[in-house]
């Protein structure tokens, strides 16, 4: 329980210790190894995007002062959930853990494109009109609370060791810098890395303008879901090079690129399908 203690004192440094220097490690490697040409200026994206990041965490700190980390611990203290009651050896209670949060953050993110109301919220994110470091936290903060709550009804049900947690979070957040860089990785060392975790080239294709690769590659970390499901697709039709990022109406960067355009495109037009509810891709409805 001290040690528990101790990980909820120090969870903001040690997440915030390993967000920087993810970040700087992905960023050198981009400006380094540039994957694909950028078409918007990176300062000003830069700014918004990390804006967004910074606004993300004050509400979530406000909200939710403990994080998931606390409500680990509140759990354990009650004894709530399957692995509090069912105790199992804490290596395979910690991996467990892990592989079952990851396949919760899968679900919620096909949710985000499957229910029209919460793709308006999530298509914050596909908006960018490049693909990069920053990308991977680019999300709008009602689609952040929204993730944490469905995150604490996982630890309350589960009953994940609080360091399995404290893993997960930092997993979490590192894999989508990784697979959101504007990197890529030889085809040798790709091919077999993606049968186990998600690589940038594996997740570009989910990033498309194409609605039916847009709707494809959902993991951020294990990439066994996609192919559990089948809703794996291995490259995009025009190329890494050739795709193109973000989404077909919204193209105009004051809108999508400027931080008080971000915040308000999840009202912008009306409620319409998306593709992954169509049966036929590539009206207008579906690119909304």
């Amino acid at each position: 329980m001290q040690f528990e203690q101790w990980l909820l004192q120090h969870e903001p440094v040690i997440r915030l210790g390993f967000f920087l220097a993810t970040f700087a490690l992905m960023a050198g490697w981009e400006a380094f190894a540039p994957r694909r040409p950028l078409v918007v200026p990176k300062g000003r994206r830069w700014l918004s995007n990390l804006g967004l990041v910074a606004l993300d965490t004050l509400v979530v700190r406000l909200l939710f002062p403990t994080a998931a980390v606390g409500v680990a611990l509140f759990a354990e203290a009650r004894g709530w959930g399957l692995l509090n009651y069912y105790r199992l050896p804490a290596p395979l209670a910690v991996a467990l853990a892990v592989v079952v949060m990851d396949l919760v953050i899968y679900l919620q993110h096909v949710m985000v494109h499957a229910v029209p109301l919460l793709w308006r919220i999530h298509r914050v994110h596909h908006a960018d009109l490049d693909y990069d470091v920053t990308t991977g936290a680019r999300f709008h903060p009602i689609e952040i609370v929204l993730s944490m709550l469905i995150k604490f009804a996982t630890i309350l049900l589960l009953g994940p060791p609080v360091v399995a947690v404290l893993i997960f979070e930092v997993l979490l957040n590192g894999m989508a810098m990784f697979n959101h860089a504007n990197v890529g990785l030889p085809r040798r060392l790709d091919r077999p890395l993606r049968c186990f975790i998600v690589t940038p080239d594996m997740h570009r294709v989910h990033h498309s303008v194409e609605d039916d690769e847009a709707n494809s590659n959902f993991g951020f970390n294990l990439s066994w879901w996609d192919r559990l499901f089948g809703t794996y697709r291995e490259q995009p039709r025009a190329g890494h090079r050739g795709m193109t990022i973000g989404i077909h109406r919204y193209r105009d960067p004051a809108v999508v690129d400027r931080l008080p355009g971000m915040l308000l495109l999840p009202f912008r037009g009306r409620i319409t399908g998306y593709a992954i509810n169509r049966h036929q891709w590539g009206d207008d409805d579906a690119r909304s």
